[in-house]
């Protein structure tokens, strides 16, 4: 189960009470203000994101009209664990985080799977957030082009695409990007598909034909043969795997 929208707070009242029994509750934030969890006051600025476990009591004071983009779901006892801060900074991560958010919102009413596959998408990304976020960001067309194939990692995507996105030239995006990324644009649209169809079957419980079309190989074919030969075994064996 997985719940996506954009929050609006502050309007009607300087204070929010909240508690999800069953959900962990995932915020990204636009505004100055302090979060209270259990006890214990963090404060929230625009870029930071919160990951608050199910059953905590948490309390928001605004500084006027806020707005967040959230994400409530579950996340089941599989896997290693891994220790993440209530609240963090996102870094050079932010562009990519707000978009999957976007793109998990914007799916919301026709395609709940994509949902889940977005937000799974930015958990993944905040629980590997700590020292990424002391990282320096890249040029910022190779942010843009980062922005834009993250949101766009479900359908169909060019080098000409991402530049125009980007706002330079395909010749430029691509000097640009080897720099930042030591790969090329097409390299690494591959790989972030990989690493999505590596993590989706063996994180949540889409199906298979929705862990395909939500990396933007919807032919289940093309898509088992891709996980065989780049990660070592089909997808339902890497959803087995990580259960056994």
């Amino acid at each position: 189960m997985a719940q996506a929208g954009v929050g609006v707070h502050g309007v009607a009242s300087p204070t929010d009470d909240f508690r999800l029994p069953e959900l962990w509750q995932l915020h990204l934030y636009a505004y100055d203000a302090e979060l209270v969890v259990g006890t214990t006051p963090h404060t929230v600025r625009p870029g930071r994101v919160s990951l608050v476990p199910p059953g905590t009591t948490v309390r928001f004071h605004y500084r006027g009209r806020s707005e967040h983009l959230y994400a409530h779901l579950r996340i089941p006892a599989s896997g290693s664990a891994r220790a993440v801060p209530v609240v963090q900074d996102t870094g050079p991560e932010l562009p990519l985080l707000r978009a999957l958010l976007r793109q998990a919102v914007a799916a919301a009413p026709r395609e709940p799977e994509r949902t889940r596959a977005e937000i799974w998408t930015a958990l993944w990304r905040i629980a590997h957030l700590t020292p990424a976020a002391r990282r320096p960001g890249p040029h910022p067309a190779v942010a843009a082009a980062l922005t834009h194939v993250e949101a766009q990692l479900a359908g169909p995507l060019t080098v000409p695409d991402v530049a125009r996105a980007a706002g330079v030239s395909h010749n430029h995006l691509t000097r640009l990007f080897r720099a930042a990324t030591g790969d090329t644009v097409v390299g690494y649209i591959r790989r972030r598909r990989l690493d999505r169809a590596h993590h989706l079957p063996r994180a949540s419980t889409l199906s298979i034909p929705a862990v395909a079309a939500s990396v933007g190989i919807p032919d289940l074919q093309a898509f088992n043969k891709a996980c065989r030969s780049e990660l070592g075994a089909s997808p339902r064996a890497l959803r087995a795997e990580a259960t056994s």
